[in-house]
């Protein structure tokens, strides 16, 4: 594996970092689903057997988020929320409405989708024995390895293609969960506007309004800054601090100058 080359400077500096802090359970789990669902068609899309134990790795975690609670009906309750606040927009003066009209189908056409899956729309993959092994070893350190699950291993060494093609028949079972997800996450991040804060001595209080619950928190920062935020809050009130990067072997240090950032808002 070739070394990753150092980012020029200036590159760095169009660049911007963008952190996320989610301020309530809810949106904990989409970042989460969203976060294991990109890592899982990534993993998927490289012909080596560690790309397929990662994907591998990614969907069982998405699984264990889907046992607690009923995620299904949030996602479902979510979407028609969503849907009711852009309908809204329809009559407003000023508004595109050809966009308005295609992001309402894509949700709509979620929904249906989601929907149409009835509520044991796991059981396929929570009853298959050959993933349920690989779960239960993975909470052992080196649990998976060859001696471990030889089943799995032999799996592993089958050609990438017909890989490629189970972990797509098992991925089906939650395509339209994990794609609901990614779309209304994409609708949170774009409905809000984002505004310039400056952070006196690294420091940011933010207090919000009780009648328009924030669900999402978004903070841009230069690539170059050598800075990011260390955020607490909730749906009252929040605070975040900068810290500024150092080295793996040493700790970070809060900046005591102003810091300029972009702050969004997500409701």
């Amino acid at each position: 594996m070739q070394p990753i080359p150092a980012e020029p400077q200036a590159e760095a500096a169009r660049r911007t970092v963008v952190y996320e802090q989610p301020l309530n359970e809810r949106m904990r789990t989409f970042l989460r689903v969203e976060f294991l669902f990109q890592q899982a068609l990534y993993h998927n899309s490289i012909p080596t057997v560690w790309s397929s134990r990662a994907a591998v790795s990614s969907l069982l975690e998405i699984l264990t988020i889907t046992s607690r609670g009923d995620a299904r009906s949030d996602v479902l309750k979510e979407l028609e929320r969503q849907l009711a606040s852009l309908r809204d927009y329809q009559s407003r003066p000023g508004v595109d409405t050809g966009r308005l009209s295609a992001v309402m189908a894509t949700l709509t056409q979620r929904k249906d989708e989601l929907s149409a899956s009835a509520s044991n729309w796991l059981s396929r993959l929570r009853e298959s024995e050959f993933l349920a092994a690989i779960k239960h070893r993975s909470a052992i350190p080196g649990g998976t390895c060859e001696f471990d699950l030889p089943d799995y291993f032999h799996w592993l060494s089958q050609p990438a293609d017909v890989r490629r093609d189970d972990f797509n028949r098992w991925l089906s079972s939650i395509r339209p969960f994990c794609e609901s997800i990614g779309d209304l996450l994409w609708v949170t991040r774009e409905n809000s506007r984002p505004r310039r804060e400056t952070a006196t001595a690294g420091v940011f209080q933010l207090n919000f309004d009780r009648d328009t619950p924030i669900n999402l928190l978004r903070i841009m920062l230069p690539g170059d800054s050598g800075l990011f935020p260390e955020i607490s809050g909730s749906h009252h009130r929040c605070s975040m601090r900068f810290l500024r990067w150092v080295d793996v072997e040493s700790r970070p240090v809060q900046t005591d100058g102003d810091v300029s950032f972009i702050l969004t808002c997500c409701t």
